[in-house]
């Protein structure tokens, strides 16, 4: 489903042809290589939106979705741990605080690969991360439930909340330190090659100048619901390389369906949001994951009793699909999916 031809597009699909698709089997078994990520950071597609008076690309939206379709159909694992370095990226590009002058480059160019520590504070009010002044820095202390890509990114951008109720955003090194520990890997049932930890924080100082965002949660909340409303590409991704598996008479129908509901999401994402059009976000999010539990169903189908080997492909792209059900996942997004598996109407909000 090439929709440009900007040369990233092309570079993502020479990584994922070449190295991605050929070690795909291997590395859901074993991780992630640290030769995956120098690849990625190699390719330049660290940098699609980055700013290009830093090293990025800037390139549209479309672009990256596009490129993060065929990483993720390819691979889901190694576009997972790389997904998370563009929300970093895009924070800095978007900060006017010291910090941006000293990281943006680097993460732009490929330099250092960044993963994120923030999808807690959709909890709230709940505060599982608690930020407190400490002199003249911070201190973090609570627990992440989930941090992806540990051991293969160099900083993370972590998140807490403050006894004001404001959300803090800063950089520290992603490494035990004092203060910082993870937990062993977790074992998932898809994307354990993803190297996904929780982290345990007690009195992890970070330095004023490590400070990339701060602002109210009731300021910061409402775009991040918006966010989540919004299909994302892997969605189509993994669809897509599902039915490559089909034949053609059993994978056209269901493409045609991909590609009608792909359009209808991505206008959608280009559109500026609006509480108007909620329903239909989330209708079409639905849409979305019906058609890509088909796709990775009707593969495990075509393959068979080949399909339930840990090698086969199907039964992998089965799980990366049962995967992407629940990430970035909210109450209100729940809520709407299982309205539209139930056949229910989704509420208007």
């Amino acid at each position: 489903m090439t929709d440009t031809a900007h040369p990233l597009v092309a570079r993502a699909r020479r990584l994922a042809d070449e190295l991605l698709l050929p070690e795909a089997g291997r590395v859901d078994q074993e991780g992630v290589p640290a030769s995956h990520v120098e690849a990625v950071k190699r390719s330049g597609l660290l940098g699609v939106v980055a700013p290009v008076a830093y090293g990025g690309s800037g390139a549209p939206p479309a672009v990256l979705r596009e490129t993060a379709e065929i990483l993720a159909g390819a691979c889901c694992s190694t576009w997972f741990v790389q997904t998370q370095h563009h929300t970093p990226v895009q924070t800095l590009a978007q900060s006017e605080l010291p910090v941006r002058e000293r990281l943006l480059g680097p993460l732009s160019r490929g330099e250092l690969l960044s993963g994120v520590a923030y999808a807690h504070l959709r909890s709230y009010p709940r505060v599982p991360v608690r930020v407190r002044r400490e002199g003249d820095g911070w201190r973090f202390d609570g627990a992440v439930p989930w941090y992806t890509g540990w051991g293969l990114n160099d900083v993370m951008l972590l998140a807490g909340v403050t006894d004001a109720g404001e959300v803090l955003f800063a950089f520290t090194e992603a490494r035990d330190q004092p203060g910082l520990r993870a937990s062993p890997p977790m074992r998932l049932t898809a994307l354990t090659a993803s190297r996904t930890v929780s982290l345990e924080l007690d009195g992890l100082r970070v330095p004023e100048e490590a400070v990339a965002r701060r602002l109210p949660y009731e300021q910061w909340a409402p775009g991040d619901r918006a966010r989540t409303l919004n299909v994302g590409p892997a969605v189509f991704g993994i669809a897509q390389a599902a039915l490559s598996l089909l034949d053609e008479e059993f994978a056209d129908p269901l493409r045609a369906r991909l590609r009608d509901v792909r359009r209808r999401a991505y206008a959608l994402a280009d559109t500026p949001q609006s509480p108007a059009r909620t329903e239909e976000r989330l209708a079409v999010r639905a849409q979305a994951y019906e058609v890509l539990g088909q796709a990775t169903t009707a593969a495990v189908v075509a393959g068979g009793g080949r399909a339930m080997a840990l090698t086969g492909r199907a039964q992998r792209l089965a799980r990366e699909g049962l995967f992407l059900l629940v990430q970035g996942q909210t109450a209100q997004t729940r809520r709407a999916h299982l309205r539209a598996l139930a056949g229910q109407p989704v509420p208007r909000t």
